[in-house]
């Protein structure tokens, strides 16, 4: 049962495009963003029922990548789940002090997908 349930979970991952494409961060750089996001928001609710069951079958973890614009994007999808207290962690590089990464913890699709539904898939 607790497999059924954990394989409608995602976690969602949105990235700065410009930091690609304007800013000419190597795409490890970009990369490690989203590892340093994912982990800590997963390290954060680590507790969370929804955690554990994603937890419960790593194999089929489900992640989506997507890609917002630039930082005011992505502090725009912040505000968002913030004022609707869902769960995610907005990942700040640091010693630069900007926003490069947001990670959400694990939710299901349908109550997740309608804050990203108008950004792509990062590429």
């Amino acid at each position: 049962m607790a497999e059924r349930v954990a394989c409608g979970l995602v976690q969602y991952i949105a990235l700065r495009g410009d930091l690609l494409r304007v800013e000419k961060w190597p795409i490890g750089a970009i990369v490690a963003q989203a590892c340093h996001a994912s982990a800590a928001v997963l390290h954060q609710f680590r507790e969370d029922p929804n955690t554990q069951l994603y937890f419960k079958n790593l194999d089929n973890m489900r992640k989506v990548v997507v890609e917002a614009k630039d930082e005011a994007e992505l502090v725009g999808i912040a505000d968002a789940l913030q004022d609707d207290k869902m769960d995610f962690k907005l990942w700040t590089e640091q010693p630069e002090n900007i926003a490069t990464c947001l990670a959400t913890k694990p939710y299901e699709k349908s109550d997740i997908q309608k804050y990203f539904k108008k950004l792509k898939l990062f590429k």
